[in-house]
């Protein structure tokens, strides 16, 4: 346990930075399940708007450095190629 004043505060900022990142992923995830899913069944429709809604949330959480900008970029690129795809 830290004994410093300003350690004792990194402790407690890093706990709040685990806790936001460890949100944001995880709704990353049930994003990109939910867009395999719609892939899955077949229904473009809804894989579309997903997409479009899985691609904000990839860039958000590039732009707030929870993911690499380029880790985002690439999630985006191959969902965005499974869904012409699955389209053609």
């Amino acid at each position: 346990m830290a004994n410093i004043k300003s350690a004792k505060k990194r402790i407690r900022v890093i706990d709040k930075k685990t806790a936001r990142n460890r949100r944001v992923k995880g709704h990353l995830k049930a994003v990109l399940k939910a867009f395999d899913a719609a892939i899955e069944a077949g229904d473009m429709e809804t894989a579309k708007e997903k997409l479009a809604l899985a691609e904000k949330k990839l860039m958000q959480a590039a732009a707030k450095h929870t993911i690499h900008k380029n880790a985002a970029s690439r999630k985006v690129s191959r969902l965005t190629k499974r869904f012409n795809k699955a389209n053609a």
